[in-house]
């Protein structure tokens, strides 16, 4: 997971952090980015604001760090050994996620990452690179065991799974469910998988 290092000194308190990003996503839940204030995330999770500060350098990395962890618990890799059904199980999760509260949560995100290069920065650092490390993981099993294709760019290739839940999640123009997800990756799959190399 993808966080931001400590300054040097003492050592963060795992069930410190555990409680500001239980805090934090609590409050995205109940009133999205802006009910998630620095005071608020202390007085909820009985860490002091200093302590906060000295772990993360605003509010807003405090969120995508919070953000991610139940990103990555609803949606993990489920190494099944079939990169199809691991495809399958995280479109489906992340799917579930992105049509949950604290799912469309993201789009309030990469809103207020439009207007300030620092956070645009952290999103792609935080939690973009993250959960394309996890993604990426499939991908790269899925080529050495003979099943996807190695003749493609895995960064566009994963944009195929992924992207149409973005866009469903910030257009709201179709579904955000299992059927939606299991062809969103039916679809990909026709054209990485390996046994169609040949035909393309």
């Amino acid at each position: 997971m993808a966080s931001q290092v400590p300054k040097a000194g003492r050592p963060r308190s795992e069930p410190a952090r555990r409680a500001v990003l239980t805090a934090c996503g609590e409050l995205l839940q109940q009133g999205g980015l802006r009910a998630a204030t620095t005071d608020r995330i202390a007085a909820l999770s009985g860490v002091s604001k200093a302590t906060i500060y000295k772990w993360w350098p605003n509010k807003y990395a405090v969120a995508l760090e919070a953000f991610l962890s139940q990103m990555n618990a609803e949606s993990p890799d489920p190494d099944t050994g079939s990169a199809a059904e691991d495809f399958r199980l995280t479109v489906r999760g992340t799917a579930r996620f992105y049509a949950s509260p604290i799912g469309r949560i993201f789009a309030q995100l990469l809103a207020e990452a439009q207007s300030d290069p620092t956070e645009a920065s952290d999103l792609i650092g935080r939690l973009v690179t993250s959960r394309r490390g996890v993604v990426r993981a499939i991908w790269d099993r899925g080529v050495l065991r003979g099943e996807l294709r190695d003749d493609v760019d895995p960064d566009v290739a994963l944009d195929l799974f992924f992207g149409p839940l973005v866009y469903r999640m910030l257009a709201g123009h179709a579904p955000l469910d299992e059927r939606a997800a299991d062809e969103v990756v039916r679809v990909a799959l026709t054209g990485l998988n390996r046994m169609n190399r040949n035909k393309t």
